[in-house]
């Protein structure tokens, strides 16, 4: 270019680069959480970043750059695949980011570090129980039992086995006894068949929970007595007032994949599922009642499994339970509403509170967002089903640690039993176990000759060896 009388050329002035004003976060951040992060550069102009210049921006750390953009005066850059406890440097090269001015120098080079935050040490705790039933209006009887799983916590299990069918009897109990001499010190038993209760003429093969003397009868033995429920609950409003009464066995689960009954909506007061919980747990707790005045503590265990079954299938329709499946707070808020109405309006003093886990592996990371609370709870439980006998210190350590060591830890449910000597040997302190129903011989380990192993045991309870807790 030459000036207008065409002699001396014209030199035409040089553009300034691009100035970096700020980054976002700031060099030097520590703390960062998660294994990804968007950090954004901010210049003094708008700005580019050319396909081929990308490439040239880097990471450290086994980190990567998995996107560039440029829009007016920020370049983002996202970095991915970080790890904990570690600190990265990003480096944006001299010439890497440009101007929209004609003639203009690229921008300075800039360097990028931060850190992310440390892996959390993993607290452990021992086992340290409280030594009184989070009732402090308990019955006579059921601080009695209380105090008997403390002195027998490190010591020795109480064996334990399900109903048949999940009823309300006693023939695992003999069962048991036939095979070995000796009956387990607890009985488990269901309110599955709530919905057929009182027992409709004619319906011979459902339980009549009006007769609780299976349970009476094995606490007048020595033994103690454990509850749950399998909560049936209807699809319907409509499925509700005329299904089972006109003997309509559809419409009624506690599968989650089977309703579609909303844990939601029965916690909201004015809803027909509102009244139908309450309505269930006024039956069940006039059966409670039954046992009450027979002098009979019961160990409680409902909405079991709720925990971990949410989050640990993909999604939360897979919840197994439709408790488990409106999520932790739901489900909390549940128990916590049962717990209350059972004490405060029905007077069931006479309930030891257990709260049950699920223990597949992985499941424990979600345990402390489903605990309704150390005020709530007594004993916290896990059900195990292993194809072993061996010690379960996974399981126990998860189950200690989620109350800080505070509550007592038991097998709530188990298929083959884990050898009770060998639970103490590796410092697992639990406090029974509970066979599931359906045949004593239905897991490989629990042969006859196991079961008579188990219940000559000098680490195991049975009923025959119970003091009396009346």
């Amino acid at each position: 270019m030459y000036s207008c009388n065409g002699n001396d050329p014209v030199v035409q002035q040089e553009n300034e680069a691009p100035v970096l004003v700020s980054s976002t976060p700031e060099s030097g951040v520590k703390d960062i959480a998660g294994t990804s992060i968007d950090i954004k550069l901010t210049y003094d102009q708008n700005v580019k970043c050319l396909t081929k210049n990308q490439a040239s921006i880097s990471v450290d750390n086994g980190a990567i750059i998995t996107k560039v953009n440029a829009y007016m005066q920020d370049v983002t850059i996202s970095v991915d695949g970080l790890e904990t406890g570690k600190t990265y440097i990003l480096s944006v090269p001299d010439g890497c980011i440009e101007g929209y001015k004609e003639n203009q120098k690229a921008a300075k080079g800039v360097t990028i570090s931060f850190s992310t935050k440390e892996k959390p040490v993993e607290k452990h705790y021992e086992l340290s129980p409280v030594t009184e039933l989070s009732n402090k209006n308990a019955t006579a009887q059921a601080k009695n039992v209380y105090r008997f799983l403390l002195e027998q916590s490190g010591k020795k299990m109480l064996s334990g086995v399900q109903s048949e069918g999940t009823a309300n009897n006693n023939e695992h109990v003999n069962l048991i006894y036939t095979k070995t001499g000796k009956h387990p010190a607890l009985a488990g038993y269901d309110f599955i068949f709530l919905q057929y209760s009182p027992t409709p003429q004619g319906w011979t093969w459902v339980v009549n929970y009006e007769d609780m003397s299976a349970p009476i009868e094995h606490w007048n033995a020595g033994g103690l007595v454990n509850y749950m429920w399998h909560w049936n609950v209807p699809n319907s409003k409509t499925d509700w007032e005329n299904g089972l009464n006109k003997g309509d066995f559809n419409g009624y689960n506690f599968y989650s994949d089977k309703t579609t009954f909303s844990i939601a909506e029965a916690l909201k007061e004015g809803t027909w599922q509102h009244d139908f919980i309450m309505k269930d747990m006024e039956k069940v707790a006039g059966y409670l009642k039954i046992l009450k005045e027979a002098g009979v503590p019961v160990i409680w265990r409902p909405l079991h499994e709720a925990a971990g079954n949410y989050n640990l299938y993909g999604k939360q329709n897979n919840a197994w339970f439709w408790w488990g499946r409106g999520g932790a707070e739901n489900c909390k808020k549940l128990y916590r509403l049962m717990r209350d109405t059972f004490e405060q309006k029905y007077g069931l003093n006479n309930l030891i509170w257990v709260w049950t886990l699920d223990a597949t592996q992985g499941a424990e990371a979600e345990w402390s967002d489903w605990y309704p609370g150390d005020e709530y709870v007594d004993i916290i439980g896990v059900d195990i089903y292993e194809e072993n006998t061996t010690a379960k210190s996974r399981q126990y350590q998860a189950c200690v640690d989620l109350a800080k060591g505070k509550k007592l830890v038991t097998i709530s449910e188990c298929g083959n039993v884990p050898e009770p000597a060998a639970c103490f040997t590796a410092g697992n302190k639990w406090s029974w176990y509970m066979v599931w129903s359906s045949d004593a011989n239905s897991y490989k380990h629990n042969t006859d000759s196991y079961w008579k192993k188990l219940m000559g045991s000098d680490a195991v309870i049975t009923r025959e060896s119970m003091p009396s807790l009346k």
